[in-house]
């Protein structure tokens, strides 16, 4: 700790309004970040270096607060905060609850989320930056740093959000942080936008499912520093995927081979877990998108492709998750679980038009599944349909209405049912429900 603000201290923010330090919570590159008592609450406060403390930053927060969040998962500028007895200046933020953890903890095997919270942690970190970029902005340092999730939930916070600004601006703050920088920036050709935000979103998130970095491989095995130039070949000049179809001289590399598991061998464990889908999602981004900014997955391409990998989680007996590969003709065949390797039973799987949602006994239904609206896009938050149990007979299982609107159970033999709010649909291979703005068949 340097020390720039003291414990006790008060100072003042843009508005007039007082703010007390109360405690030192770290340092980084730019500054310090300590926590304050702001109009009857408790903020973040971060206070920057001198060499950070500039007008075009100072300019930068100032519009930051004007425009105010694009979401409530930005903990956002809010106030500016100087001090006539202090060189430089800072702004207030919202506190990152302690819930909230690093992906570098996830890294580091310090926490250990299920395969769902992980997928829903993808899914809103993906939902937060579209919403940032539809707003007009973009991120430019989408990393480790930045990006906190809750292991049990996978709700998510960005933080260090005071170098968000338009595309190309010619004022940056920060080009990003090196592992996660587009092959552009790191070559020197561009500067931060949304579509090297695309580039940045694919590490992160491969980094989520991988616990590996997609571009370090075979290559890195001949590089003797880990230095500047080094990270310059092979993040700007030759970047080539670990898994990439065609090329294979960067390709990941086994942890009998390189022990550490950097060079893709906690990724090649990984990745072999993973139904095709997402495997090909992650081979656009770092291949056709990976010199060609046009070319990148977009976040809706992102969102559908995590919709439909959460849709195939498919438990075992053991209750480890797997997931299911296959499609509507493909019939019940699994393979064996990856944990205990006992013979995956396959439960009864709904194909709503284009997708196919694997129904575990857990399982629910949401807007995204039974609605057409983009309005809907990933929407967890209200579920509209859940697997429900027979009390009398445990092997019967059925769907259970949960939304407003009545449905219409359309069963093999010609039988028509209707379910209202709260009853339940008993399942049947071959039925068919009518949800009203889509219909779906059980397989």
């Amino acid at each position: 700790m340097t020390g720039i603000l003291k414990i006790g201290q008060t100072i003042q923010t843009s508005g007039g309004q007082s703010c007390q330090v109360l405690d030192f919570l770290g340092g980084g590159g730019q500054g310090e970040v300590y926590r304050t008592r702001w109009c009857g609450n408790e903020y973040a406060l971060k206070w920057y270096y001198k060499p950070s403390a500039t007008e075009n930053q100072r300019d930068l927060l100032r519009e930051l607060v004007r425009i105010g969040s694009p979401s409530d998962v930005f903990l956002w500028p809010l106030e500016l905060v100087s001090d006539a007895a202090v060189p430089g200046f800072g702004y207030l933020m919202q506190l990152r609850p302690q819930v909230y953890k690093s992906i570098t903890d996830l890294m580091a095997g310090r926490i250990k989320p299920t395969f769902l919270a992980l997928i829903d942690a993808a899914i809103n970190l993906t939902k937060a930056f579209r919403t940032l970029h539809t707003s007009g902005l973009c991120y430019r340092d989408i990393s480790f740093g930045n990006a906190f999730f809750d292991p049990s939930s996978g709700r998510v916070l960005v933080c260090d959000n005071d170098n968000v600004g338009t595309s190309n601006a010619a004022y940056a703050g920060v080009l990003g942080t090196p592992d996660f920088m587009a092959p552009e920036i790191v070559c020197g050709k561009s500067q931060p936008s949304t579509k090297t935000d695309l580039h940045s979103l694919a590490v992160l998130l491969f980094y989520l499912f991988h616990i590996g970095h997609p571009l370090v491989g075979r290559r890195v095995l001949s590089i003797h520093v880990w230095d500047a130039p080094a990270r310059h070949r092979i993040f700007g000049q030759k970047p080539l995927f670990i898994f990439d179809p065609i090329k294979r001289d960067n390709e990941a590399v086994s942890l009998k081979e390189d022990a550490t598991g950097e060079t893709g061998g906690q990724a090649m464990i990984y990745w072999n877990l993973y139904p095709s889908r997402i495997k090909a999602t992650f081979t656009k981004a770092f291949t056709v998108g990976l010199n060609n900014p046009d070319a990148r997955v977009t976040e809706l391409e992102w969102l559908d492709a995590l919709a439909d990998l959460r849709n195939r989680i498919l438990r075992c007996a053991c209750s480890t998750p797997n997931f299911w590969e296959g499609d509507a003709a493909s019939g019940l065949s699994a393979g064996a679980c990856w944990s205990c390797q006992k013979t995956l039973s396959v439960p009864y799987r709904l194909k709503i038009e284009k997708q196919i949602v694997v129904m575990n006994a857990d399982t629910r239904l949401y807007h995204h599944h039974l609605e057409r609206s983009a309005t809907y896009v990933c929407d967890f938050s209200v579920p509209l349909a859940e697997m429900a149990q027979n009390p009398k007979d445990p092997n019967v299982w059925g769907l259970r209405n949960l939304g407003k609107d009545k449905w219409v159970a359309v069963y093999t033999d010609g039988l028509m049912k209707d379910i209202e709010p709260g009853k339940a649909a008993p399942l049947r291979q071959g039925m068919r429900l009518n949800f009203g703005k889509v219909e779906a068949t059980v397989l």
